[in-house]
């Protein structure tokens, strides 16, 4: 044992050494540009639950004098039907879907004869709502005489999304060789596109199932909680500053476990591959 301390303390010395070396080698340095973020406004959903929260708030802290409830009750009101739902692997599903129909529409109309640029202004009308904006600017480029190379990455990056990627830099390959097959492309992308929408939506089907057994555990303890606080003498002891501490705690961490699950039940998205246009101005050709 005495023996031990020594080449233990040794060990240490040896591996202090080794990570300040390794510390003090100059590494390169990958300059990237900040990225700005814009504080979205709350939506009006968003704005009434809040208010009814205030409300329930005030409410519950002149029934059971819990002076916590004017700042949990709000916040419950918001955040509870956020952690709870699904999140925006929904309206990700539906963009891989728009994409696909629009991959679809757009192989249908080559097969005319069409050229490529006349081609994506002909499926303006039929555009899915999910990528209708996308679509819209794309074809106003287009109409403004930008490069079709440089509007389908810009394109590419309003959509941001590998699979947006994917169909741009077909196009793209479409357009700088302008050869036929680009129609029969398009379809087999589309069915690849078509199999990635069946499979996300069997991922979300199992996720669903403890998210709505959360979402009752949830609802069943808030209501047990709310008549207990006001008909029941179990909850006295949280009246005190002490009980309020531990209180807050407890739902602390309960929520604690609500962003944990949700957290893995998020996808990570796959990296994009399509830089950006090469230049953003709108001239001519």
């Amino acid at each position: 044992m005495i023996a031990l301390i020594p080449a233990l303390a040794g060990a240490l010395i040896v591996g202090g050494i080794l990570a300040t070396v390794v510390g003090l080698q100059p590494a390169e340095v990958v300059e990237r540009p900040p990225r700005r973020r814009r504080l979205r406004p709350l939506t009006k959903q968003t704005q009434l639950l809040l208010a009814t929260g205030i409300v329930v708030g005030l409410v519950a802290v002149m029934v059971t004098g819990w002076a916590l409830a004017i700042v949990l009750v709000p916040l419950a009101f918001v955040g509870l039907p956020v952690l709870l739902s699904a999140g925006p692997a929904h309206s990700r599903i539906q963009r891989l879907e728009a994409m696909e129909e629009w991959t679809r529409s757009l192989s249908g109309v080559l097969t005319v004869g069409v050229g490529l640029e006349q081609a994506l202004v002909a499926t303006l009308r039929s555009t899915p709502a999910a990528i209708a904006p996308e679509v819209t600017r794309l074809v106003a480029r287009l109409r403004a005489r930008w490069p079709t190379e440089d509007a389908l990455r810009a394109f590419a990056d309003e959509l941001d999304d590998a699979t947006g990627d994917l169909v741009a830099a077909n196009l793209i390959l479409g357009a700088r060789r302008r050869g036929a097959g680009l129609a029969s492309v398009l379809d087999g992308l589309a069915e690849s596109v078509a199999a990635d929408v069946r499979a996300r939506r069997q991922v979300e089907a199992d996720r669903a199932k403890p998210r709505a057994t959360a979402r009752w555990v949830t609802i069943i303890s808030a209501g047990v909680l709310i008549v207990l606080a006001v008909s029941g003498t179990y909850v006295e002891p949280y009246r005190s500053p002490l009980g309020q501490v531990i209180l807050l705690s407890l739902l602390a961490a309960y929520v604690a476990i609500l962003v944990w699950m949700k957290r893995m039940a998020v996808g990570r998205n796959l990296p994009r591959f399509l830089s950006a246009a090469p230049t953003q101005a709108g001239g001519g050709r």
